[in-house]
């Protein structure tokens, strides 16, 4: 008995190798792929303190796999089932319309969710887009990556309005999407991203003009509007051969009388309270909630730690992001909110509970809190 299982181990194992190297193979063809910095971008790079050996690093230590090795890691996340881990039909979702969106003044602070972490702020004005992420189908290799729980969106990038600013934390698909990019790439007027993910967007046909690559600490005026790139603890990479060849960031948003805070992917970390300490008090945290494990516990935050962040930030409310489009993790897809509003309530955190598409607005009255999920 034990001669065939070792043989099947085996075979299974050459499978997924094979099966990884047509993928990577295939990813560095495809146009999703993106980019690279150039040499000259990578000699700069050194020059931060937190590039090395051709890697970006965070500002502690941090270990990607937790758990275990990528291999014992891969095989849990391809072969155990995890109980409710979509949720039975497509999630409420309340249509957002082009019209709704132009009405707003200066003063107003509207933030409206999209599903995972792609959220537009309405602040000083502007219209700001977070991680757009608008499309149904993820990466070059759609029949092996997660599937979003619904079939559309809130609104297309096709029926946006013009875009004052695109953030991106990182460059992973989830957050970085090519095809949202192509449909946004003429409308929006400036793209803010961490160092090295403008090479992504050059391949991908955005002007050199638009696009403003920041490191840690940088920070640019917009007419009413200060946007600041902070760290987080994470990593990059879209490929199997470009592992943190990008460096990663979360955003600070600064008018003349609100503070919006977005965290981006990331462990836990010191860095919260040094932002909250530097930039806050934020009206609003957004707050990666959402695709954690313990296999990989100091890149990705459990909820009961996303809460201590915003409370860290100095937040005084919390919407929690990364949650309720994929699957990605080995929990429940309702899992990440409902311990998050738990923890929120026994920390006296205000929480925010959109549907996705529901604005969130600011001094105007009663926020969305129900608990449309259950």
């Amino acid at each position: 008995m034990r001669q065939p299982r070792r043989l099947f181990i085996r075979l299974l194992g050459g499978f997924l190798v094979a099966l990884l190297v047509v993928g990577g193979a295939f990813a560095n063809l495809s146009p999703e792929f993106g980019g690279k910095p150039t040499k000259a971008q990578r000699a700069a790079y050194a020059k931060t303190g937190h590039y090395r050996d051709g890697e970006f690093q965070n500002l502690v230590p941090t270990t990607l796999m937790t758990g275990g090795s990528t291999f014992s890691s891969l095989w849990k996340f391809l072969f155990t089932k995890t109980p409710n881990e979509r949720p039975a039909a497509p999630l409420p979702t309340q249509p957002l319309t082009p019209a709704h969106i132009q009405q707003k003044t200066n003063e107003t602070v509207r933030v409206t969710w999209f599903g995972h972490s792609a959220s537009l702020v309405e602040i000083a004005g502007k219209n700001v887009l977070l991680d757009p992420m608008l499309s149904v189908q993820m990466g070059p290799l759609s029949w092996v990556t997660p599937k979003r729980y619904n079939p559309q969106l809130a609104i297309t990038a096709e029926q946006l309005p013009a875009i004052d600013a695109v953030l991106i934390s990182h460059d992973h698909y989830d957050h970085l999407d090519y095809q949202t990019i192509r449909r946004l790439k003429d409308k929006t007027a400036n793209f803010y991203v961490p160092l090295g993910v403008g090479a992504h967007l050059l391949a991908w046909g955005v002007a050199p003009a638009k696009i403003h690559e920041m490191d840690w600490g940088d920070s640019l005026q917009l007419p009413g509007l200060t946007i600041v790139s902070t760290p987080t603890r994470h990593f990059s990479g879209r490929g199997l051969t470009n592992r943190n060849s990008t460096s990663w960031s979360s955003w600070v948003l600064k008018s003349a009388t609100k503070r919006v805070f977005y965290s981006g992917d990331g462990g836990y970390g010191p860095h919260f309270a040094a932002i909250g300490r530097q930039h806050g008090p934020f009206d609003l945290a957004l707050m990666e909630c959402g695709q954690y494990d313990a296999d990989w516990s100091e890149i990705h935050m459990m909820p009961e730690q996303s809460v201590q962040a915003a409370l860290d930030v100095q937040a005084r409310l919390m919407l929690p992001v990364h949650w309720g489009a994929f699957t990605e993790a080995h929990h429940a897809w309702n899992e990440p909110v409902r311990r998050a509003t738990a923890e929120a309530a026994r920390r006296q955190l205000p929480i925010t509970t959109p549907q996705l598409g529901q604005p969130v607005t600011l001094d105007a009255g009663p926020l969305p809190q129900v608990r449309w999920w259950q």
